[in-house]
């Protein structure tokens, strides 16, 4: 699997699992109602399909990376949703995520 390819998959289940998230916390918690909930149930279900097409057959590794693209991507869905406005501290350590998903899904590996 190209690298291009994995790096989309990765945005597209954060963009599930954010989005899900954020369905069901504005349906509870800024009392929208049970149709955002269910949304949100339904995008959380999409995130856990979108994971599984990854290539590497490893579910701790694919996890583990995919927490640091969670650690950027909620920093970024909170700026452009909800107006958030990320600190130097916020993005250095969203970069050092970053870097940790590069290291731990790209480096290579003997066979």
């Amino acid at each position: 699997m190209s690298i291009v390819r994995s790096v989309a998959l990765f945005v597209l289940a954060a963009i599930a699992e954010i989005g899900g998230a954020w369905l069901v916390w504005q349906g509870v918690r800024e009392h929208r109602g049970l149709l955002w909930v269910g949304a949100g149930v339904v995008a959380l279900g999409l995130y856990g399909f979108v994971a599984t097409l990854q290539a590497d057959a490893n579910f701790g590794r694919i996890l583990a990376a995919y927490g640091g693209v969670f650690v950027a991507g909620s920093l970024a869905w909170g700026m452009v949703v909800d107006g958030f406005r990320p600190d130097r501290y916020d993005l250095t350590g969203a970069a050092i995520c970053l870097l940790g998903v590069a290291v731990i899904m790209y480096a290579p590996r003997g066979a």
